[in-house]
């Protein structure tokens, strides 16, 4: 007796991306060209605003993200560059560059103190701006997050066996350490080299002065907490649902 089976099922291989985009390395992925997409949609409504307002008050966010991008593009050079990594040298020079920008990620957070700075001088509608300062702050804060996460994978050689929060936490601190010098301190990446004695200066008088300087340290201590739980959260969302 003659038995029919199913013919196996076919399984359709996962479309490549188009050669074409893959020649800008911003577009490789598809969470590049997502975080593209919200990177046009965040400038957009500044550019829309300052049509509306004939203000260019909001521009400096668009400066802010494209330093929030700086350390994500570090991270996705050295994933698609493995000598990099395997060269010590090269490796720990782009990862001490790196230090330095990632807090310009998490920085972005702090741009909500803005929101209702402008609206009685240059009016806009105050949903608009809380949906255009909203779409940085969240695209500061994806990037950065995927910028630790990735550059937690390529240090996972130096760091085999480690608890991640070996990792992670003083990233974060020193990440909510330069928010709080770029913040209130009005100091920028680029002034290590440009103005290095005045920036080490303040940095060692708020570590020699823990008590006059004890809101700063309230605020490094809180945000350290608070984006090492927000990295947390999303990492572990993202491995819910691979």
């Amino acid at each position: 007796m003659n038995t029919v089976t199913d013919p196996a099922p076919i399984v359709k291989p996962i479309p490549a991306p188009s050669p074409y985009l893959s020649r800008f390395f911003l577009l490789r992925t598809e969470t590049d060209r997502l975080m593209l997409l919200t990177f046009l949609f965040s400038c957009g409504m500044v550019i829309a605003r300052i049509v509306y307002t004939g203000h260019a008050t909001f521009l400096f966010l668009i400066w802010n993200l494209f330093l929030a991008y700086i350390p994500y593009l570090i991270t996705e050079c050295l994933a698609v560059r493995p000598k990099w990594v395997n060269n010590r040298i090269s490796f720990f020079f782009l990862f001490a560059v790196w230090l330095l920008c990632i807090p310009n990620s998490f920085y972005i957070i702090t741009d909500l103190f803005h929101l209702g700075d402008y609206y009685n001088d240059f009016r806009a509608p105050q949903w608009f701006d809380l949906a255009m300062i909203l779409s940085f702050v969240w695209n500061g804060l994806l990037l950065g997050v995927l910028s630790v996460r990735q550059m937690e994978r390529l240090m996972g050689r130096y760091l085999s066996g480690k608890h991640e929060l070996i990792f992670l936490y003083p990233i974060m601190w020193l990440s909510a350490f330069g928010v709080y010098i770029g913040r209130y301190l009005r100091f920028n990446s680029w002034d290590l080299i440009t103005d290095p004695f005045q920036l080490l200066l303040d940095i060692v008088n708020i570590v020699l002065h823990p008590l006059s300087f004890h809101y700063a340290w309230e605020m490094i201590f809180c945000f350290s907490i608070l984006m090492t739980l927000m990295y947390l959260a999303l990492k572990r969302i993202g491995k819910s649902f691979a």
